[in-house]
Parts: structure tokens; C-alpha cells; sequence
């Protein structure tokens, strides 16, 4: 992930970047269980993502996006539904769309807009947020993350 704008410097930032690279790497998993055939392994995945993805939508969601949401409303709005489109093919996991023989196909697509979404996320979002927000709606974020919680270990100091 980048590294370009410092704004990993940030805890907010690192953890939804610590994320993210958690996200990226089940992605990679889910690809190798749709290449084996292992559906199964494909829904357990993509329930993992979603378990990552809960906390970070709402710190995102609640804390983030308000405060950049008046200098870009339609790229938050954007990313807000790509937020429910992700979700909605997640959730499908854990459902009878498993015997939907598209569903893999449909998740595959979907970790796609996923891996574009974070993207989007880390070159515009975070760079964004580093130079626009000031230290009151630095605060609203934290307060967010301290309520949705982490699925993240600490990095070690």
C-alpha cells in the first residue's frame, strides 16, 4: 500500500491501511480457493472480510467521510455505494446463494470493485483527509474506531 503522503502516521489512517492490506491479502486467498474449486473456502473468506470490512465501513462511514463529505460529496457518495454493493455480495455468504453456481463468479467481480474501492481509498481518501481535516474532526474519528473496535492486532511498538 502507499506510503507517499505520510498520513500512515496517523493511527486512524495505519489501522484502516493495516486493513486494507488484511483485505488485499484475503482477496489473494479467495482467488486461489475460486482457482481449487473450494467454494466452501471461498464463503469462510469472504465472511473474513467482511468481519475486517464491519469496523472499518463504520469508522470510514461515521468518522472519515462527514468530514470530507462537503469538498466531495459525489466521490464519498460514490464510495458509500460501493461500500453496500461489496457488502451485499459478502453477506451472500453466509446464505443459499452458495448453491448459486454464479456466486463465485459474483464474488470474484466484487473482490474486484473491492481491491479498485481501496484504491481509490488510499491515493485519494487518506491524502485528502491528511491535509483537510483539522484536529477536532481527527478526534470524531477516533472516537468512531473506539466504538466499532478492531479486528487488527496492535502493531508492535
Amino acid at each position: 500500500m502507499c506510503e507517499y503522503c505520510g498520513c500512515q502516521a496517523l493511527d486512524a489512517i495505519d489501522e484502516l491501511t493495516r486493513e486494507h492490506e488484511r483485505v488485499v491479502n484475503l482477496i489473494s486467498h479467495v482467488r486461489d480457493a475460486r482457482r481449487d474449486g473450494a467454494i466452501a473456502r471461498m464463503a469462510e473468506l469472504a465472511r473474513e472480510i467482511s468481519s475486517v470490512l464491519g469496523p472499518h465501513t463504520q469508522v470510514e462511514e461515521h468518522g472519515l467521510f462527514p468530514a470530507l463529505a462537503g469538498d466531495f460529496p459525489d466521490q464519498i457518495a460514490a464510495l458509500e455505494d460501493e461500500h453496500r454493493r461489496i457488502e451485499a455480495v459478502l453477506a451472500e455468504a453466509d446464505g443459499p446463494f452458495l448453491t448459486d453456481p454464479g456466486w463465485p463468479d459474483r464474488l470474484i467481480d466484487t473482490l474486484g470493485l473491492l481491491r479498485g474501492h481501496i484504491l481509490k481509498e488510499q491515493d485519494g481518501v487518506f491524502p485528502a483527509a491528511l491535509a483537510g481535516l483539522d484536529t477536532e474532526q481527527w478526534e470524531a474519528v477516533e472516537k468512531v474506531r473506539a466504538a466499532a473496535g478492531s479486528t487488527l492486532p496492535r502493531p508492535a511498538a
